[in-house]
């Protein structure tokens, strides 16, 4: 067997805070770890690596200019807008990829956010604990009103693997799909209409976002398409903050253009404390942790391995920049 590569993983925290095991990479590769890099150490720790593994640290052309002796990167994610491809594909330095791992984990925690803001299942309970149904006259109380699903239009922006799982988890709660995606084809399939973007805003009860941020999708959710939506729909974001233009939502929120939003990720992450979308009392905020399941983090961690191998044997999987 050969002398293996150096591999370093700049920010392995959020994957692995340690109730992981390394092993499947330490199988393929020499691996360095780090729990989390900032961007100042990113060269003097990428440097010595043939392979870097990252999350979200950023690598741009600056920091690929810097690091001549790198083979390949491979990210611990789906989305790799904090990578530039194109730059790395001018070097010849493959990116990789993992997708679909945390489809059911993702999709588990849009719905979720949509029964906590339809449910509001956290008002209540805090309620109970403050005494109050100790202190009601009535069996029964309700501090607002509880939607059902069924009947309810659910719009999906974007028709991924994590998308179409959300469409299949709604039409079990009897709900109207509605799907935006790039894809001009329109194929049939059962109980799904696809809608143009326009349409999507305007008709839903719910909106769910699962696109990639890129130059096109950067603030979609903004002012005009906000101003479309229905007076009591709800805004679902489990995909990139980018998305989202913040201080228009909130002046949607603000003024009940819209009723409510959960976000699991934000423009800037972590947030600054004085972010404005904290504190608005319509709009549930959950620390980027939709991707974040036991079982996801370990599909994700081997995938990354079975990636690295093939790399190393000259066949290469979920390559980005071909």
């Amino acid at each position: 067997m050969g002398k293996l590569l150096q591999a370093v993983v700049l920010d392995g925290y959020t994957l692995n805070p340690g109730d992981l095991d390394w092993k499947p990479l330490e199988s393929t590769v020499n691996l360095t770890v780090f729990d989390r890099t900032p961007a100042h150490q990113v060269i003097e720790r990428a440097a010595p690596a043939d392979i870097i593994i990252l999350n979200k640290v950023r690598i741009g052309e600056a920091e690929l200019k810097q690091l001549p002796d790198l083979k390949a990167i491979f990210i611990l994610a789906t989305g790799y807008d904090n990578v530039d491809i194109k730059a790395a594909a001018k070097r010849h330095i493959p990116v990789h990829n993992v997708s679909g791992y945390s489809t059911e984990s993702v999709a588990q925690h849009v719905f979720a956010l949509i029964f906590a803001l339809t449910n509001k299942v956290e008002l209540h309970h805090q309620s109970v604990q403050a005494g109050k149904w100790s202190q009601s006259p009535d069996f029964s109380y309700t501090l607002a009103p509880i939607p059902e699903l069924a009947g309810k239009k659910l719009g999906i922006l974007g028709f991924g693997k994590i998308g179409k799982r959300v469409a299949e988890i709604g039409q079990a709660f009897e709900m109207e799909i509605l799907v935006t995606r790039r894809s001009l084809r329109h194929d049939r399939i059962p109980g799904v209409n696809f809608v143009d973007q326009q349409e999507l805003f305007a008709q839903s009860d719910i909106l769910s976002l699962h696109i990639p941020l890129t130059d096109q999708t950067n603030g979609i959710v903004n002012k005009a398409n906000l101003g479309t939506m229905k007076k009591g729909a709800i805004l679902i974001n489990t995909g990139r903050g980018g998305l989202i233009i913040d201080q228009d939502l909130k002046e949607a929120l603000e003024s009940g253009q819209i009723a409510g939003a959960a976000l699991d990720v934000l423009r800037e992450e972590p947030p600054a404390v004085d972010h404005i979308l904290l504190g608005v009392a319509n709009c549930l905020i959950t620390p980027h942790i939709a991707w974040a399941g036991f079982a996801s983090r370990k599909r994700l961690l081997e995938e990354t391995a079975i990636n690295i191998s093939a790399y190393l044997k000259g066949t290469p999987r979920n390559q980005v920049n071909e």
